[in-house]
């Protein structure tokens, strides 16, 4: 093939609408074929090190450790593990009073909310405040988020409330399905924790954007419609999670509609809505939407206090036990029949509120410009979700509207979660029994003003304009979601994903190319009006690695494309097709199956006469062709470094040996 050798072409005749001439013209230039060089060499066990170092530490952790005493590396070890050590030593007088602003502003969202979820989840109300206790000072001492703030969340309360109650009743069978909760959120930890220990946080990724859009909006739908039981002040209401069930159940019901509780219900939630669109118009009053939910609880219930004795249509909390988190490690479930429901359910939850979590906090790291290590944050949520569970606590995750007040309040590290903790502290120790008047009807309208906000219409548009695949994964979800079920809207969702995945791996792109005249650089004939073909060339590039998964498509595909262009050549009276050329730069891997289409593929080729030319193929492609013997099969002239230099040395060996 004459590698580093000069060859001299002809590229001088005028252009004459075919991009013959670029390489073709009357005055002889002096063109460089290069050699395509194989990778240095090195062992299987290199290979392997070289290979799990890029898949599971692409943010090679231990670097900092290199070259530094043993003073310092336990220093770094114990800031690895535990991130408060890493701005401990810094904080101060103002940093402290920051985050006391913010802890107290973040409180008096997360209390109401946390019973507003563990009802959402079927749970005791009190629950939810005992999971915003523990996990939020855990999470202070392993998270890496200065502004996330954790407690329940609305999407994981729906999903554990869901698919627990579809076997176990909350009312008929309260402890076992409180067992089932612990148990879950259990698994959950366990799930999440090993995710980050053994750096396997791509699993997650199979939530795509598109998934995830459509499954909130869905879940946000199915919360809001199950609020309508405590707006209209329904008592037998349906605890299926899909639309048309509910919906009947709210028709079906209307004789338990209650007009004191509507009135109640839609003034409230008009004051919450209100408060919250002043605080998105205006960032700056943040603190309005944040102190709204608290003050509607404690107006609505000293208004069900001096009305009880006229109306008993308002139904009420009651009784909430005074106290700490009670311990729970004996409750937790490892054996029985339901056993694989409390897996299953904590796999899904734990996936959910960890996407949750990480994507919350690196929204907020971004815009301080700092970096949230997505392992260490999945390690600080799956060992908070695991204390979590022996302390009488549900799953809890990184929820966006009480982390967008805490940034907005001006938090400055993770103590912010910490006196939150302590408010919620407080309020289990002495103000419980003020809670016994507050209605369910102020929990619902709680719930509707925080989920509405999950249903992002922008997203959505977004994606149908953007990729219509991504909107019909989006719209799997979404209508999953309503009405068969939630866990299986997301599965059904994360099917329709992985079927994405799947085309594009066995179905890859492969584009034709011609010159750009008066140039070296070959391009899509489709993207550049400009380029053209080079007669007696079909020159093709193929997008993607090259497996056993796609490589009798791609053989076959390659083989169309000569049927085709022979077609075409025939029909306008071109000069006849002598050679294929496979740019490979974007082949990133081959396996056995590829290099046996490959030479297949030669093989076939050859039969018709036509040559098979190789260009760029990269590091670890090219050790396996020459390993395999198919560039010596190619011949000499078989592989180059670019199109250009392929075309050039072609054609002038052609022009040599007197063909046209």
């Amino acid at each position: 093939m004459g590698h580093g050798t000069n060859r001299v072409e002809d590229m001088s005749s005028p252009n004459n609408g075919t991009a013959a001439a670029a390489v073709a013209t009357p005055r002889e230039t002096i063109v460089q074929i290069h050699s395509v060089c194989l990778p240095p060499k090195k062992t299987a066990f290199q290979k392997l090190k070289k290979r799990c170092a890029d898949v599971f530490f692409p943010d090679d952790p231990l670097e900092k450790f290199r070259d530094q005493t043993w003073r310092n590396r336990v220093l770094l070890g114990l800031q690895s593990l535990f991130p408060i050590f890493t701005w401990g030593s810094q904080y101060d007088l103002k940093l402290f009073r920051s985050d006391v602003v913010s802890g107290l502003t973040i409180a008096s969202l997360a209390i109401p909310q946390g019973i507003s979820y563990a009802k959402l989840a079927n749970l005791p109300p009190i629950v939810g405040l005992y999971s915003s206790f523990v996990p939020p000072l855990i999470y202070s001492v392993l998270g890496s988020s200065k502004h996330l703030a954790v407690g329940p969340v609305s999407i994981a309360s729906l999903v554990m409330g869901s698919m627990l109650s579809e076997s176990v009743s909350p009312t008929q069978d309260s402890i076992l399905y409180l067992k089932l909760a612990f148990t879950s959120t259990f698994f959950a930890g366990v799930f999440q924790a090993s995710l980050g220990l053994l750096r396997l946080g791509f699993v997650i990724d199979f939530l795509s954007k598109a998934t995830l859009v459509g499954f909130t909006a869905g879940a946000a739908v199915i919360v809001s419609l199950q609020q309508l039981k405590g707006l209209l002040g329904i008592v037998h209401f349906t605890g299926k999670m899909q639309f048309i069930p509910v919906m009947s159940s709210v028709i079906n019901q209307r004789s338990e509609w209650s007009w004191e509780t509507i009135v109640m219900g839609v003034g409230f939630l008009s004051i919450l809505l209100t408060t919250r669109h002043i605080s998105m118009r205006k960032p700056k009053l943040f603190w309005i939407s944040a102190a709204s939910p608290l003050a509607s609880v404690a107006l609505s219930t000293l208004l069900v206090y001096l009305i009880r004795s006229k109306t008993q249509a308002i139904s009420f909390i009651g009784h909430l036990p005074k106290g700490l988190n009670p311990p729970s490690s004996n409750m937790l479930y490892f054996s029985g029949t339901h056993l694989a429901l409390a897996i299953k359910t904590g796999l899904i939850t734990g996936i959910l509120s960890l996407t949750e979590g990480i994507a919350v906090g690196r929204t907020f790291a971004s815009m301080k410009n700092y970096q949230v290590n997505g392992n260490k944050e999945m390690m600080a949520i799956g060992f908070m979700n695991m204390a979590g569970s022996c302390t009488s606590c549900y799953v809890t995750t990184g929820s966006f509207s009480r982390s967008a007040v805490n940034y907005n309040a001006g938090a400055k590290t993770a103590v912010s979660n910490i006196v939150m903790a302590s408010a919620v502290l407080v309020t289990l120790l002495f103000l419980m029994p003020l809670f016994y008047y507050t209605p369910n009807v102020i929990l619902a309208a709680i719930i509707l003003t925080a989920v509405i906000g999950l249903i992002d219409y922008e997203a959505a548009y977004k994606l149908y304009k953007v990729d219509k695949f991504d909107f019909f994964t989006c719209m799997c979800s979404f209508f999953g979601v309503l009405f068969v079920s939630v866990p299986l809207g997301l599965a059904i969702a994360v099917g329709v994903s992985v079927l994405k995945i799947l085309l594009h791996v066995t179905r890859p792109n492969t584009v034709e190319f011609g010159n750009i005249s008066g140039t070296q650089i070959f391009q899509s004939l489709k993207r550049y009006r400009e380029a053209s073909r080079i007669p007696g060339f079909l020159i093709l590039a193929v997008e993607s690695p090259l497996y056993f998964a796609n490589s009798t498509y791609l053989q076959e595909r390659i083989l169309r494309w000569a049927r085709e262009e022979e077609n075409r050549i025939k029909e306008n009276n071109g000069t006849t097709l002598k050679c294929i050329i496979l740019d490979m730069t974007a082949v990133s891997s081959i396996d056995t199956s590829g290099l046996e289409a490959v030479f297949e593929l030669r093989r076939r080729l050859e039969k018709q006469s036509l040559q098979l030319v190789l260009v760029n193929p990269v590091g670890s492609v090219m050790e396996k062709l020459h390993k395999s013997k198919i560039i010596e099969a190619l011949g000499l002239s078989g592989l180059y470094l670019t199109v250009g230099e392929a075309v050039s040395d072609l054609s002038s060996t052609w022009k040599a040996q007197g063909q046209p």
